[in-house]
């Protein structure tokens, strides 16, 4: 069973984790490998994580806890418009990543373990309920706007929120294949076009049988 005794030793036990399933991917990775980059016994890791599988969860609830908090403090006292609050809610989403692409890989193999892991169920559903609520603050941005009456309300918040995300997921992965791809402006271009696109009736849509 775990040992919770030590949190900073556990915190040292899944960064150095990070690194080596990052560098040799998770199949190739050993705990051994583990213990020599966290500077520690074999038998040690084994206090705090019964097993390689064990560990390699606690990694991705890392990241992801990881990553929120960094893109809550990035937005956060955020004000103005809800198009520019909105943007910057993208705007931190790869800010967030940008600097750890090093690491994408390993998402990748985060989505993988959700049909191949024997804990696929858990990775499944950690995944589902991350990706709920990063929905529901998107979507209350866009919500926000929509009673404002800055946004037009003809799109349903949820599902433009659903599809913003799964935009974001696809720059990143784009940059982590091609060094030389910078997601910034591409975001900032597809923000501006959504911005654009939502703007109230009166201020950016024209003619009602020219709106979408």
């Amino acid at each position: 069973m775990a040992r919770k005794a030590d949190p900073t030793r556990k915190e040292t036990i899944v960064a150095a984790a990070i690194a080596v399933f990052s560098r040799k991917g998770y199949a190739a990775a050993r705990m051994v490998d583990v213990a020599l980059a966290a500077g520690i016994g074999k038998g040690t890791i084994y206090e705090y994580f019964h097993s390689k599988e064990a560990l390699f969860f606690a990694t991705f609830e890392y990241l992801m806890t990881r990553t929120g908090l960094q893109m809550e403090a990035l937005v956060a006292g955020r004000t103005g418009s809800a198009a520019d609050r909105l943007a910057a809610m993208a705007e931190a989403v790869l800010t967030a990543w940008m600097p750890r692409l090093d690491v994408y890989g390993l998402v990748l193999e985060f989505w993988s373990a959700t049909t191949t892991s024997p804990q696929r169920m858990r990775f499944k559903n950690a995944f589902q309920n991350a990706y709920a609520e990063f929905r529901k603050t998107v979507a209350a941005l866009i919500q926000d706007g929509m009673d404002s009456g800055e946004f037009h309300n003809r799109v349903d918040a949820g599902m433009l929120a659903a599809a913003l995300i799964g935009s974001w997921d696809a720059l990143l992965l784009q940059a982590w294949l091609d060094p030389d791809f910078d997601p910034l402006p591409a975001s900032r271009s597809h923000m501006a076009v959504v911005c654009h696109g939502l703007g109230a009736p009166g201020k950016h849509w024209g003619k009602p049988e020219e709106r979408l």
